[in-house]
């Protein structure tokens, strides 16, 4: 069992520091916790680049892609109750699904990305819920489910929200959140921002493409027209500029894939009680049975949308372990920490969350002021690096 120790801590605080010095940061947070317990919380900078609102803990702002984790989480909480496995077929729970030669696609496919719904033919708002669902219904998959991994950048959310609808009755996955944990757990982090928490949001802003990470594969393909990473970054479309995810007509809705809006506090208390066996309080909030499916990998390839090796569990990301049947089998790089049974999600821009269920630790991060890339930079890695000091 490895303890946070007092160096790491320094260390943490230090890195943290040094990204607004050197490393262009605005206004940001993190949240370290162990045990259940948050051990460590800073928070500096502004909500604006003109300096009149200060950043501080409480302060909220969109996290992208990190909405993911606790979609999937809901998710899986839905299926348990309902008794499915993964490897039950989608359309159990969903008849209409079964479009498009999709009869035999199983759960576990979505959660995985190996679904090969990551870009629909069909040119759909991503504001109008049942035609996005429609078109999922009768999209051809791009490949034979199961044989390929691309990530489901926008329709992940959408697959997850209908799948927790249909098996529960509620009216959004957001709304099942909040039941299951947001209310329970006290947190501050949204998939549906209520108005009353709307002055509490700040603002986030692009990150600029610089020489030296014009050349990288993924950016590359994203500003290709035609390419599977394009297409996909665009399917459902919509919301394409950064300037949208600053008003309630992005927080509102409540996009399962990259519509959840909270502080680095509300989303490590969440990845806290994951990290703790699922147990909060003495309550027990998600069986051991969905933990381990949070840390047992089900799909690692170089990604067809991503670019990279990505390697995922029930709708989280892990870090890829070396495939060279010559190495050790060590991890390829450490986005999620030391373990192996670790895992968590990045958002477009840097934000990041992860979970150490072996040691009990989970750290949050989130900021204003965004990075190129769909994968964390410096900022967020030097953080999770120093937690094993």
């Amino acid at each position: 069992m490895h303890l946070i120790t007092p160096t790491a801590k320094a260390a943490i605080t230090e890195w943290f520091e040094e990204n607004f010095r050197t490393r262009g940061e605005l206004g940001a947070s993190v949240s370290v916790w162990q045990h259940g317990v948050e051990v460590l919380s800073l928070s500096q900078g502004s909500c604006d680049r003109q300096c009149t609102r200060p950043w501080d803990a409480e302060t909220l702002v969109p996290v992208f892609s990190s909405t993911k984790a606790p979609a999937a989480v809901c998710c899986l909480m839905a299926l348990e109750e309902a008794e499915l496995p993964l490897d039950c077929a989608v359309s159990e729970v969903w008849p209409e699904f079964v479009g498009g030669g999709k009869g035999a696609m199983q759960f576990a496919h979505l959660f995985s990305h190996t679904a090969g719904l990551c870009a629909l033919d069909e040119r759909v708002p991503i504001f109008n819920y049942e035609a996005v669902i429609e078109a999922l219904e009768n999209q051809t998959p791009l490949w034979e489910p199961g044989t390929r991994q691309g990530y489901h950048a926008r329709t992940f959310g959408f697959l997850m929200d209908e799948i927790v609808r249909r098996i529960t009755g509620v009216d959004s996955l957001g709304e099942y959140f909040r039941e299951c944990f947001g209310s329970p757990m006290g947190l501050d982090f949204w998939i549906g921002l209520p108005s009353a928490q709307w002055d509490r949001v700040s603002p986030v802003y692009p990150g600029k493409i610089s020489i030296a990470n014009s050349d990288q594969p993924f950016l590359k393909a994203y500003n290709t027209a035609g390419s599977l990473t394009q297409r996909t970054f665009s399917s459902p479309f919509g919301l394409t500029a950064v300037s949208e995810y600053n008003n309630s007509g992005l927080w509102a809705p409540g996009f399962a894939s990259m519509g959840g809006v909270g502080s680095a506090r509300g989303l490590g208390k969440f990845y806290a009680m994951l990290a703790n066996g699922g147990q909060w309080n003495g309550n027990s909030l998600v069986s051991e049975s969905i933990i381990r499916q949070l840390s047992h990998t089900l799909s690692q390839e170089d990604d067809s949308v991503l670019l990279s090796p990505i390697a995922f569990a029930a709708g989280v990301m892990q870090d890829p372990l070396n495939p060279d049947p010559e190495s050790d089998g060590g991890k390829l790089r450490q986005h999620y920490g030391r373990s192996l049974t670790a895992f968590g999600h990045p958002g477009a821009g840097g934000s990041l969350s992860m979970a150490d269920p072996e040691n009990g630790i989970a750290l949050s991060y989130a900021m204003n002021q965004m990075e190129v890339g769909a994968l964390p930079g410096a900022k967020a890695l030097g953080m999770v690096e120093r937690l094993y000091w």
